[in-house]
């Protein structure tokens, strides 16, 4: 008759509780994993079912009693590992949105607006696009898998027990100013060609002031835009490409700063 005493059922327990928090921290705020798309309920499922096949390749996990004041601290360390982790990626997305913000603000787009199913706010019509293109881009390049190669190497670098020093924390923080450059450098192709021609329709104006160039000049920046729109957008994915992998050194220098 098979028997396991008290500790020896909570490291069974705890072998498989902390990386399930950890990994479904990081599937709750990573871009794919996270969106409102996926229901909550998938989201666990899929966590547990990666914590049931990654645990037996794991560090052994120490015993922490899961309802005390140690199984507390323990936890919210798994989370906050998790968390920016795939914070990181949410950012790299989130720069595509903030791209796409100029790009429609720039070509008079900027009130066409439609709700973003990932997120549940409302973005413009080209952000939504960029973020269609990106997150097919992702599954293309396998970056759901990865991110969960990114999560199990973390437990290999920064085993259960060990906390992100303050140095992780402010790394981080600074990863926020690369959202807004990468947004300008997928950005500024588009941007700078529609303000070529808005000089253009200004220099129009200037020698024909009987041109109502609210009429024309409208439907020209439209119609250019989505021109420009189409002839930059693989540059756009290929800079995506590049600030995603950076996003990816920049998670496995977090853990592996103490």
């Amino acid at each position: 008759m098979l028997s396991l005493t008290t500790e020896q059922l909570g490291n069974l327990i705890g072998g498989y509780f902390w990386p399930f928090v950890r990994i479904s921290a990081m599937m709750m705020v990573a871009p794919v994993f996270g969106a409102q798309l996926m229901p909550v309920r998938i989201r666990i499922l899929v966590a547990f079912a990666v914590s049931l096949v990654a645990v037996p390749m794991l560090p052994t996990a120490p015993f922490v009693d899961p309802i005390s004041y140690s199984g507390l601290v323990l936890l919210v360390q798994q989370v906050l590992i998790g968390v920016a982790m795939g914070f990181i990626f949410q950012m790299v997305f989130q720069a595509l949105i903030i791209a796409g913000e100029a790009i429609a603000s720039t070509m008079g787009l900027g009130f066409a607006r439609m709700v973003d199913p990932a997120n549940g706010v409302q973005v413009p019509v080209i952000s939504q696009f960029l973020i269609i293109m990106a997150t097919l881009l992702f599954v293309v390049i396998n970056g759901h898998l990865m991110l969960i190669e990114l999560v199990m190497e973390s437990f290999r670098v920064l085993p259960v027990g060990d906390i992100l020093g303050a140095q992780a924390y402010l790394q981080l923080a600074s990863w926020g100013s690369q959202m807004f450059i990468g947004a300008l450098l997928v950005a500024i192709p588009a941007v700078l060609a529609l303000l070529v021609v808005n000089i253009s329709m200004g220099v129009i104006t200037r020698a024909a002031p009987q041109l109502n160039i609210f009429a024309v000049g409208f439907p020209m920046m439209i119609l250019l835009g989505f021109i420009f729109l189409t002839a930059t957008t693989p540059s756009m994915l290929a800079q995506f490409t590049h600030l995603l992998m950076d996003g990816f050194a920049m998670a496995r220098d977090i853990v592996e700063t103490r």
